[in-house]
């Protein structure tokens, strides 16, 4: 399910709601998500119930109740680090060092860096719908 050769990151959840363009799905964490090698990745492992929509399949027989596997590509949860940490320490480290070595000194070059993190944290939430769109869910069957 979670191993290390895996190209998607799956969990196991019930479904609590089917519309004709989304299925809601209720996923508990399980045990297993803390020794799951993209526990961190999924944000699972620091949750105890989490919703996710997973566009509805028109072929599919899922019924509000039924046990399902939902899946994500392990690659989105990759992207997802990049987006949440990576960049942001990159900017963090590029002003920061960038204004001191134009001779700014530590405090305003470090509150510098937060407010461009800020700012950064603030574009992707304008831009959460489209981001929203790429990280897409599948029931599994």
């Amino acid at each position: 399910m979670h191993g290390p050769m895996s190209e998607s990151v799956s969990h196991k959840g019930k479904i609590v709601r089917i519309t004709p363009q989304v299925t809601t799905v209720s996923i508990l964490q399980h045990s297993a998500c803390g020794e799951c090698h993209a526990a961190g990745l999924c944000g699972m492992a620091d949750l105890a119930e989490k919703t996710v929509e997973v566009p509805t399949d028109p072929y599919a027989f899922h019924n509000v109740g039924d046990e399902v596997e939902v899946l994500l590509k392990a690659s989105m949860g990759m992207k997802a680090v990049w987006l949440c940490y990576a960049i942001p320490l990159v900017i963090l480290l590029a002003v920061i060092l960038g204004l001191m070595a134009v001779h700014v000194s530590e405090v305003p070059a470090g509150l510098a860096g937060l407010g461009a993190i800020g700012l950064y944290y603030l574009l992707l939430y304008l831009f959460r719908d489209k981001l929203k769109n790429e990280y897409i869910f599948t029931i599994k069957g």
